[in-house]
């Protein structure tokens, strides 16, 4: 305490109450930004952040993206499309939206923040699911559709992954995997709000009142949100990197290539799974949301056990692990007869999943500076977008044309192995200590 009664800085920065997420709170962090703003509250301000990209995961990625497939069968069902055309709609727009938007996205979080994308994120994901409800042509599909794709570049991983990056450090696998586990939470419990709500109101309406949900529960939370008031300090190790940089750099290319392949697998997977277990296996509706339910809860034990992982261990190793996790559970999934075989492979690919999309960032990080992060981001995730864009219609291309899943199965396995090839090129970072 000073002469005249007031706390010194220090001493008014211990003596704050902590929150429930002050574990996470990197000390570090003071490096990034000024000491006046770091005592005089960025331990709530990263705290708020981690808590809003968990709402925001949540929503656009939980309910919209990951909830979208569980109403594929009942347009095959009430519009007479094909597998390839429900899925179509995700592979149409990813490809248009990603590479286009994509960048330009990264860009504006780089130069303004990703405070105020994310919002455009949120308002655009609600509307396409409320526009979807009302959808009743392949044309006004497509151009929901198209809603929903932009929705997803804007709010999803792009912004929140760059977020979080940016307020944490050493506790940075931390944060990423509690705000990831909106994500699993969003999973796991969508087949059954979808359901609960298409019992009682209809398939249509059950989505528009998704949509509505989406804007009212995560909006309030990005408008309030501070953007972190300077970017991370670069990790030691990592390559100062610009554009041009990156180009050049084969672990660039290795890097993209293996996110590329797991998201081609886990897309592949989840967007044709619904419509297997339901016009392939003739589960009820009940039946096949507990196995998609299933997968989703144990990608909540996949993001806390991958995000404690990365912190303490190699994240090329933790990558090699959820992409071998991933590439396990797949031909059981679809290949296996009984019901024990079926929740065993749901466990294993739901543990890989969860730390699927949640390792890019962190290595990313890990290996390149942060200055550009957000457009190094930008493009890896409109890369994955394309993948994740053509591996669902491909699988649901090949059921149409052979009658099963088990061609599509074998190419699921296939892409897998082939991004964990290129994980293993990835050059080993500099060791660091856990928080």
């Amino acid at each position: 305490m000073r002469a005249d009664g007031r706390f010194s800085q220090g001493e008014e920065h211990l003596s704050e109450p902590k929150s429930l997420l002050d574990n996470l709170r990197d000390p570090s962090v003071a490096n990034a930004t000024s000491a006046p703003a770091v005592q005089s509250g960025a331990r709530s301000d990263a705290a708020m952040a981690a808590t809003t990209s968990f709402v925001v995961l949540f929503c656009i990625v939980g309910l919209a993206l990951w909830g979208l497939p569980f109403y594929y069968d009942f347009m095959v069902r009430d519009f007479g499309w094909s597998r390839a055309q429900v899925t179509s709609g995700n592979a149409i727009s990813k490809l248009v939206i990603g590479p286009v938007f994509g960048f330009i996205a990264g860009w504006v979080i780089d130069r303004f923040g990703p405070r105020l994308v994310m919002m455009a994120g949120i308002l655009m994901a609600g509307a396409a699911l409320v526009g979807l409800g009302w959808a009743t042509s392949l044309s006004m599909f497509y151009l929901f559709y198209f809603f929903n794709a932009l929705g997803y570049v804007c709010g999803g991983p792009l912004p929140n992954q760059v977020l979080l990056t940016r307020w944490f450090d050493k506790a940075r696998g931390k944060a990423m995997a509690f705000a990831y586990l909106g994500i699993g939470l969003g999973g796991a419990v969508v087949p059954w709000i979808s359901n609960a709500l298409i019992t009682r109101f209809g398939w249509q309406m059950s989505l528009r009142y998704m949509g509505v949900a989406i804007v009212v529960v995560s909006l309030p939370l990005a408008f309030l949100l501070r953007e972190p008031p300077a970017p991370i300090k670069t990790q030691k190790g990592a390559v100062p990197v610009n554009l041009g940089a990156a180009f050049k750099s084969g672990t660039f290319y290795l890097l993209t290539l293996g996110s590329m392949c797991s998201i081609a697998v886990v897309s592949g997977t989840q967007q044709n799974l619904k419509l297997f277990l339901s016009l392939d296996r003739h589960f009820s509706q009940t039946a096949a949301a507990r196995v998609l339910s299933l997968i989703l809860t144990f990608s909540i034990l996949g993001r806390l056990l991958m995000g404690w992982l990365a912190d303490r261990f190699s994240k090329k190793h933790v990558m090699l692990l959820t992409y071998f996790l991933v590439a396990a559970g797949i031909p059981l999934l679809f290949l296996g007869r009984s019901a024990l075989a079926l929740y065993v492979s749901a466990a294993v690919f739901g543990t890989g999943l969860g730390g699927d999309y949640m390792i890019i960032p962190l290595i990313v990080a890990e290996l390149f500076s942060g200055q550009m992060l957000g457009r190094l981001l930008g493009i890896i995730i409109t890369a994955g977008g394309i993948a994740e864009a053509v591996s669902p219609w491909m699988m649901g291309y090949l059921r149409d044309a052979t009658g099963s899943y088990v061609a599509s199965c074998a190419a699921l396995v296939t892409i897998a192995l082939l991004g964990m090839a290129a994980v293993l090129c990835l050059p080993n970072a500099s060791p660091r200590s856990a928080p």
